[in-house]
């Protein structure tokens, strides 16, 4: 086997990263408790009583989920879209390592399976105990793709030019 062909073992390690996150009860992986003890957030209380509105039919405000909750909320939302840019960006390492495809097509295939992973994974999170599958979550997902997808043609204009 040729060895350049392990750079695919990166976006499949890293979607095992994600697969196993998403196969994690949400118990176990709540940071409220955490934010609680070790962080003091009261400094945040007159931002986030401004903070009101609606994801995924629920309302998120400081009265529903607390400061420790809308820190986490955002985090978790950030970590959507992080994961998936990192995703979009491995499998744009090996499509450029192990074939010789045009930098366009590797981005828009590198883009398309990571939205195509985004929606797997968002039904495989919907299999998992106290977990929702949401359609906003693969929006986001999609969202860190495209943002890596943005930064990759930038990039590329910038050592174009010089």
């Amino acid at each position: 086997m040729d060895k350049k062909y392990l750079y695919w073992l990166f976006p499949i390690l890293w979607m095992g990263i994600i697969f196993y996150s998403s196969a994690t009860p949400y118990e176990q992986q709540d940071m409220k408790p955490f934010l609680g003890e070790s962080v003091n957030l009261e400094f945040l209380e007159p931002l986030a009583d401004e903070v009101r509105f609606t994801y995924n039919e629920s309302i998120v405000s400081i009265e529903t989920h607390g400061v420790e909750g809308i820190v986490e909320f955002f985090i978790r939302k950030g970590a959507h879209v992080f994961v998936f840019f990192i995703l979009t960006l491995l499998f744009k390492l090996a499509f450029d390592k192990t074939t010789e495809m045009r930098f366009q097509n590797q981005v828009l295939f590198s883009f398309l399976l990571t939205a195509a992973y985004a929606i797997m994974d968002e039904i495989h999170q919907g299999f998992t105990p106290n977990r929702t599958a949401y359609m906003g979550d693969v929006f986001l997902d999609s969202m860190g793709s495209l943002i890596a997808v943005v930064l990759l043609i930038i990039i590329r204009k910038i050592n174009w030019s010089k």
